[in-house]
């Protein structure tokens, strides 16, 4: 399964299941499989070849994130942490602090595409 689909489970099932008021997103799919894989997630940036890749397909979608089934998946005992913890802590997870560098260096990149399709449009 890939990395980026497990951290956004984890992160998922931690926040519903401790009950936090937040929306979690996935981006950055690399296959349609990792955009069914979490499907039920509050949010998806999905590209265009998915979607498409999506409606063709007559594949079941099982649900497989939702805040009800979260209250019964272990992710550990809630935390409270200061800045300096959750900074240490995010630093220790090679796979968050990577993917996140990357997602942001592609939504940058996105917004440039835009941004010139846009003015090309006008």
């Amino acid at each position: 399964e890939d990395p980026g689909c497990i951290s956004v489970k984890k992160i998922y099932n931690y926040y519903k299941k401790y009950g936090y008021d937040t929306v979690v997103m996935g981006a950055s799919f690399r296959t349609k499989e990792e955009v069914l894989e979490l499907a039920g997630c509050d949010k998806l940036t999905i590209a265009p070849k998915w979607l498409k890749a999506m409606e063709e397909s007559t594949d079941e979608v099982p649900l497989k994130l939702s805040a009800e089934n979260a209250k019964d998946v272990d992710v550990g005992p809630k935390l409270s942490l200061d800045e300096k913890s959750f900074r240490w802590m995010l630093n220790e997870d090679a796979m968050a602090t990577e993917k996140l560098a990357d997602g942001i260096r592609r939504f940058s990149q996105d917004l440039i595409k835009l941004e010139k399709f846009i003015k090309e449009q006008m």
